[in-house]
């Protein structure tokens, strides 16, 4: 699975159903794609790794892709979505994995599952020592995802 393919098909599916969508919520949304896909089926859901920042797990491809023209509050849009993309890219499988996350997560705000993953594990554990307003590139493990949310189900 190409993160950017999931990337749109998310960005459609939250702008679909009115819900607001920032650079942030974007992060922490694609973050419990992954998790819960690891936790549902023991591998990723697409290629890439999220990283520990400050505002909680930042996946570094997704943050690059949008750098240029967004901060981390603004607003992404249909008009973010790459112009090729079609939601047949994915399965059907694919599709209903990241709707039953957005079932659950994309009525909450960024600063609200900015919070909820500072409350969690792999989060925490990448971070070590570090004070939640440090700076830090710290890789989440996947098998610490895998874990965490594998305890949760």
């Amino acid at each position: 699975m190409n993160i950017h393919e999931a990337t749109d098909y998310l960005v459609q599916q939250v702008r679909e159903s009115g819900e607001s969508l920032s650079n942030l919520k974007l992060q922490k949304l694609m973050y419990y794609v992954q998790a819960w896909y690891l936790a549902f089926e023991g591998k990723k859901f697409f290629e890439g790794e999220f990283q520990a920042w400050v505002h909680g797990p930042v996946s570094r491809d997704i943050y690059d892709r949008f750098s240029a023209t967004k901060s981390l509050y603004a607003e992404i849009t249909e008009e973010d979505v790459s112009n090729d993309f079609s939601p047949e890219k994915l399965t059907v499988e694919e599709r209903k994995h990241i709707d039953n996350v957005l079932s659950v997560y994309a009525k909450l705000s960024g600063p609200q599952l900015e919070e909820m993953t500072h409350r969690e594990e792999p989060w925490i554990s990448a971070r070590g020592s570090l004070k939640s307003w440090e700076r830090c590139d710290n890789t989440i493990r996947a098998d610490s995802m895998e874990t965490y949310y594998k305890s949760r189900l």
